[in-house]
């Protein structure tokens, strides 16, 4: 039986060890090219998340090209949006960032007011704030969770997904429904918050910060994990603007640039919050711009509560805002407003707007065309991540195949505002 050989074993006569070095070989002197290999990662790829496509021109492990497809999913937002009325869209918006649905169903609702020319009630503009703020947490916890678990670290993955958990109980407590919601409307929201929802919130906030400081424990120094992300995918400030980043991905290469800063809406001009930069534009600082950005997100939901002022949720204004129930049922003006409102829609005034809030991944944006009918001519959507995605082929260029992962985590893809 062949037996194996160990380091000071004399090998019989005649027999040698020959190393063969991987990718290029040399003879005499001479460089002998190898055959790139071209690799198909994705669509059907559990990292990939089961919606993109990357063509990967490969040197041994090394990259030399990555030409990334980010469709097969086909949403159809957009094309489905010319068909229904303007409430009736709030739907289709809680389906593009799916892990983040209020922050779209906000800045859809932003978009329809400036058309009709209308505000909210100072009450419900809060409540958008504090709505909004969960779901970012929400939607940074599980960017953070996936990113972690798919570089080996699946213990902290466990400790961040509850958290998520508590928030859509918190979701589901205000608006009925606990991944997609449809709670804010065209002039204000759906209902206000349920008795000691306040309450039970901060509860639930300082929970969270307690687990997120247990998280950057955990892996922020971790060895391992700073190897995986650290001067991996390096991008700068100047280049990021050219591709049209926005977002944690922006600020990870140094821009100071967030849309509740630079151009206030709701009432994000009256908290005080801090806007964190990164300084590499690498892997690593993306991961700890999102882990800021949930500390900073909890402290404006703390002034949330103790700014908000009583009064109305929505517009006192029939042509906008559905009637009562009580009206609906028993009074023939009620129910003529209601069926008016559900079958032929809003008739909201010809014309355009383009309205864009910062959204989990960066700037969403709304342009939206009316002709004067209860439809939309057109709501064409700008997807932040869409744009993060542009740039994945160039950043990844001269890595190797196993960077692809944590880089693909770090610009968080949501398939289904990306391929809307």
């Amino acid at each position: 039986m062949a037996q194996a050989v160990k380091k000071g074993d004399t090998l019989p006569q005649g027999l040698e060890v020959t190393r063969r070095p991987l990718g290029r070989q040399r003879l005499d002197g001479v460089d002998l090219p190898t055959d790139e290999m071209v690799l198909n990662m994705g669509p059907a790829h559990p990292a990939t998340h089961g919606t993109v496509h990357i063509k990967l021109t490969l040197d041994g492990e090394k990259i030399r090209q990555a030409d990334v497809n980010v469709g097969y999913l086909h949403r159809g937002f957009e094309k489905e949006a010319e068909a229904h009325t303007w409430a009736e869209i709030f739907p289709y918006t809680d389906r593009l960032n799916y892990v983040s649905p209020m922050l779209n169903n906000i800045g859809y609702a932003l978009a329809v007011e400036k058309l009709l020319g209308i505000s909210a009630p100072k009450r419900a503009q809060w409540l958008c704030m504090i709505v909004g703020e969960l779901a970012r947490l929400a939607d940074h916890l599980t960017c953070m969770a996936a990113q972690v678990m798919e570089v080996g670290a699946f213990t902290p993955y466990f400790y961040v997904i509850k958290c998520r958990e508590w928030i859509w109980d918190l979701l589901e407590a205000i608006s009925g429904a606990r991944l997609t919601h449809s709670y804010v409307r065209v002039g204000g929201v759906a209902a206000d918050m349920p008795e000691n929802f306040d309450k039970q919130t901060i509860d639930i906030i300082d929970r969270i910060t307690k687990v997120i400081d247990e998280f950057d424990a955990l892996m922020t120094r971790n060895r391992i994990f700073m190897d995986r992300m650290m001067h991996i995918a390096v991008i700068s400030g100047e280049d990021a603007i050219n591709y049209g980043w926005t977002g944690p991905c922006l600020r990870g290469s140094g821009v100071d640039y967030d849309i509740r800063k630079v151009h206030p809406y709701l009432a994000y001009d009256e908290v005080d919050f801090e806007v964190p930069i990164g300084i590499n534009g690498d892997n690593m600082d993306r991961y700890l711009v999102r882990l800021e950005e949930m500390r900073q997100s909890i402290h404006i939901i703390h002034q949330c509560f103790a700014k908000m002022p009583e009064g109305p949720v929505a517009v006192d204004n029939p042509r906008v805002m559905l009637p009562p129930k009580r009206e609906a049922y028993n009074s023939i003006e009620g129910m003529i407003n209601h069926f008016k409102l559900v079958v032929d829609g809003i008739e909201v005034p010809a014309g355009e707007s383009y309205s864009y809030t910062e959204a989990g991944n960066g700037e969403l944006g709304f342009y939206l065309v009316s002709d004067g009918s209860g439809r939309p001519v057109k709501c064409r959507v700008r997807p932040p991540c869409f744009m993060q995605m542009t740039a994945m082929g160039d950043i990844l260029r001269d890595h190797l195949l196993a960077d692809i992962i944590p880089t693909f985590d770090t610009l968080n893809m949501i398939g289904g505002e990306c391929d809307r």
